[in-house]
């Protein structure tokens, strides 16, 4: 295409629709057209390559997968409306798999029953279906997609470990061979569960995660889960003495801040949680954070939910926007550790136009200080107390330790060295293969096209032939002296302008070009062009090969 598509929102999506890798079926599928495959199963080599050096062995699992299993395990309800789900034609419940620690789970459970069978690494590359509710992103973030994700089983936790390690030194290959910048930062586990887990990020401002580093220590974590320093420093209002104030219709953190001509940093908002038991409790937090919900759930556990406007009428007869911490009938006040830092501060008075100004943490009967804000650029380190910055990144892999989450709940055990039945120890492992590709644009790219890595280039040259009416023998015997020497090429021999070939070479990103004209072949010469910084060289026609070997080493294509 010639023209940016309207419906391109980055710079991979704009460029793969461009340039012919890539067309949309509906929102959220594409098709991979011939150049687009072939970068995507270079990626799949790589994959391969460095998972079996592991000892993995690669399987294939259904994508139609049963719902009986799904509900063994709790996450036919968990996973809600991204998972497909229908019934099938006999009226039994079936979905299409967004990720397969069910269905691996079962296949152990039949094949590994003796501690001499462990420890073990499967994995696929794999079709999943996840119906997100708003695909965007190209290829990013999609409805169906291809993954790598690997199950390792081990004895104990010591294996697991073990096996974890392995898979992450993998990654850290495939990420590298593949071209990309990347860094691993703590993760949230999500719906996968387990003990711990990382994830494989590449920084891009179109990245829809979002990633703190601290330049000086090192520290990186996913802002789901990162944690958040404190300042020393006590900040106090202006308020004479506690008192409560008349603020007709005032609510949010914003119209208070405005009414009363204080800072947000001096106004503590009080959430409500509450259970489908009837439990509640407040959660207490600067009005400057906003509560990480990832953070809390850990705290609160399962079960608990944003209360209703509802239910805080019914429950507590105020108007939501003025619930506040003193004197409230809760089962418990959490408090995220921020407000420590606050005197003299605003909250809701639990009476409907009316705010208490004046508040100390000393007036407030909180249960725990906890860490549960979405940490933000500037906050200090929680290792080292410097200011940390808060970057987008693009998610590429991930890898979790499950322990014996699904082992326990599908009952995979072993018979150990003793006699002792006991659940195998489980670990899971994911590669967004679509994700490289995007992710190696969004990284690798400029105004006139792609600049693909050498290793995941659809091809390795693209020979543009000027006039192929009068250099058309010279050229073949070029293109079949590249392909003799191992060069994946492309031959442009289009009777259409030059300045289109070229603007289709610099689209589409071949890491070489080889120019072939009527005045440089009269030489026995052609032109060759690097990609990756524009550089031109003319080299003799029995010299190419060994010319382009030198350069992919010198230029570290």
């Amino acid at each position: 295409m010639k023209e940016n598509p309207k419906e391109a929102e980055t710079t991979s999506h704009r460029l793969l629709l461009r340039g012919g890798f890539i067309t949309q079926h509906q929102s959220g599928v594409y098709t991979f057209l011939p150049l687009g495959w072939r970068v995507m199963l270079k990626v799949q080599s790589i994959i391969r390559d460095e998972m079996n050096a592991i000892g993995g062995q690669e399987l294939l699992m259904p994508a139609l997968t049963s719902g009986e299993v799904w509900k063994q395990s709790g996450r036919w309800e968990s996973f809600g409306k991204d998972m497909f789900k229908f019934e099938d034609r006999k009226g039994k419940e079936v979905a299409l798999a967004p990720t397969h620690e069910e269905v691996i789970s079962l296949l152990a459970k039949d094949y590994l029953h003796s501690y001499r069978d462990l420890p073990q690494i499967w994995y696929q590359l794999q079709t999943k279906f996840r119906d997100e509710p708003r695909p965007r992103g190209g290829i990013l973030r999609v409805r169906e997609f291809i993954m790598k994700d690997s199950y390792s089983f081990d004895r104990d936790w010591e294996g697991l470990e073990r096996s974890y390690e392995l898979h992450k030194e993998a990654y850290t290959k495939i990420f590298s061979r593949c071209g990309l910048n990347f860094i691993i930062v703590e993760a949230s586990s999500g719906l996968m569960g387990g003990k711990k887990s990382e994830e494989f990020m590449v920084m891009s401002e179109t990245g829809e995660d979002s990633v703190v580093i601290c330049e000086k220590c090192g520290y990186t974590a996913n802002t789901e889960v990162a944690a958040a320093g404190l300042y020393e420093r006590q900040i106090k209002g202006p308020f004479d003495g506690k008192k409560l104030v008349h603020t007709p219709n005032v609510k949010t953190v914003e119209e208070v801040s405005h009414f009363l001509n204080v800072q947000p940093i001096l106004i503590v908002k009080s959430i409500l949680y509450s259970s489908e038991s009837g439990k509640t409790v407040l959660v207490l937090i600067r009005g400057d954070y906003e509560i990480n919900e990832v953070k809390l759930a850990k705290i609160l556990g399962n079960g608990f939910q944003l209360a209703s406007f509802d239910f805080i009428r019914n429950r507590f007869g105020v108007e939501p926007g003025f619930l506040g911490p003193v004197g409230i009938e809760v089962d418990k006040i959490v408090a995220d550790e921020s407000i420590q830092n606050i005197e003299n501060f605003v909250a809701g008075s639990n009476k409907t136009d009316y705010h208490m100004v004046g508040l100390s943490v000393s007036d407030l009967h909180i249960d725990e200080f906890v860490d549960i804000r979405v940490i933000k650029d500037g906050d200090l380190c929680p290792r080292c107390s410097n200011p940390v910055r808060i970057k987008n990144a693009i998610e590429v892999g991930h890898v979790f330790q499950l322990g014996t989450r699904y082992s326990e709940s599908l009952e995979v055990k072993y018979t150990d060295s003793d006699g002792a039945l006991k659940p195998i120890v489980m670990g899971s492992y994911g590669i967004g293969v679509g994700r490289i590709m995007a992710a190696a644009i969004e990284q690798s790219s400029d105004e006139k096209g792609i600049i693909w890595p050498y290793s995941i280039a659809p091809y390795h040259v693209n020979i543009v032939e000027i006039n192929p009416n009068k250099t058309e023998q010279t050229t073949k015997k070029l293109y079949e002296k590249l392909l003799r020497s191992g060069f994946e090429t492309i031959w442009d021999e289009r009777n259409i302008s030059a300045g289109f070939k070229f603007k289709d070479a610099e689209l589409i990103g071949i890491p070489v070009n080889i120019v072939v004209s009527e005045s440089k072949i009269t030489r026995d010469e052609v032109e060759v062009q690097v990609r990756k910084d524009g550089s031109r060289f003319d080299v003799g026609i029995e010299n190419v090969p060994e010319t382009l070997n030198k350069i992919i080493e010198d230029k570290k294509l």
